[in-house]
């Protein structure tokens, strides 16, 4: 199994060759992430010495309740600067006043995604952790038609994902990863993976969720031991891409097969033409002094 990149790889590089050039150089990039998020890399105010780096996020109005700003201003304390038209935060890097660790700050800034992510998870980990349980529940419309439900229990924290597949083949193949994760709950120290097909979970039912034959629901029960401090940061890493992770891996499974299909057909095709019979050669006619007679 191939695990996704959590950062940007475009952000990190543009940023990193601006940080180690050896003199200002301007930028315009404009990249595109998963789940509709896009970034936009350029220079301010047309100055080559100064970067600035925004991220669109579709969902962010709805996780301005969940101090994501705050989060976000707390983890680029430094660098958050006035917000780009368009756009929902923004971060302002002055190439003749970086750290001496510029690879971490590119690699910080191509987390922008994920720490957005991370700030809702960081919310409802630290409501369990001390008892507020009085935080309604996170509805996250993360993609067109898919949305992420994130609460906090006495026990645990729940996060239940949706997901549209847009092939019947593709509900068959989820289905089977499913049935693996839903197995790796007898490792130890795992956490419980549930998944559902075209009804919602036992936590959403009575609410008003889509329902169909394409809809599945992937639950996370996660328990105090996996997201205590030392561990939370790999958690999140790990739960915020899953539905990506599910979705990459079903194409790669049917163009794997699809190959294999193609590969076989091929040797199917050898067969059948080694098998063909060879058409009869005319006996040739000769006379008695032996020379051979031509028909015209």
């Amino acid at each position: 199994m191939i695990l996704l990149e959590i950062w940007s790889r475009i952000v990190e590089e543009t940023l990193l060759s601006r940080f180690q050039s050896p003199k200002p150089e301007g930028v315009e990039v404009v990249a595109a992430d998963f789940d509709g998020i896009l970034y936009h890399i350029s220079n301010l105010n047309q100055d080559k010495g100064k970067i600035l780096v925004s991220i669109s996020v579709k969902f962010f109005a709805e996780m301005k309740d969940l101090r994501t700003l705050e989060f976000l201003e707390k983890e680029y304390k430094g660098y958050v600067t006035d917000v780009e038209s368009g756009y929902n935060f923004s971060l302002l890097f002055d190439v003749e006043n970086l750290p001496e660790d510029k690879v971490a700050l590119a690699r910080s800034a191509a987390l922008l995604k994920r720490n957005c992510f991370a700030s809702i998870f960081n919310k409802y980990f630290e409501c369990q952790r001390t008892g507020d349980l009085g935080q309604k529940r996170a509805i996250i419309p993360y993609r067109d038609n898919e949305t992420m439900y994130v609460t906090a229990d006495k026990d645990r924290v729940t996060a239940i994902f949706s997901t549209t597949f847009q092939d019947e083949d593709d509900i068959i193949l989820s289905k089977i990863f499913m049935q693996a994760f839903t197995e790796g709950r007898k490792i130890h120290g795992a956490p419980s993976v549930l998944f559902t097909h075209r009804e919602p979970p036992l936590e959403l039912q009575g609410t008003k969720v889509a329902t169909g034959d394409n809809i599945g629901y992937i639950t996370f029960v996660l328990f105090p031991r996996h997201f205590e401090f030392k561990v939370r940061d790999h958690t999140i890493n790990m739960i915020h891409t899953f539905r990506n992770y599910l979705h990459y891996h079903i194409k790669c499974s049917k163009a794997y097969l699809h190959s294999r299909m193609r590969a076989r057909t091929s040797e199917f095709l050898k067969v059948m033409n080694r098998a063909k019979p060879e058409p009869p050669k005319k006996a040739e006619k000769k006379t008695i002094s032996g020379r051979s007679i031509q028909h015209f």
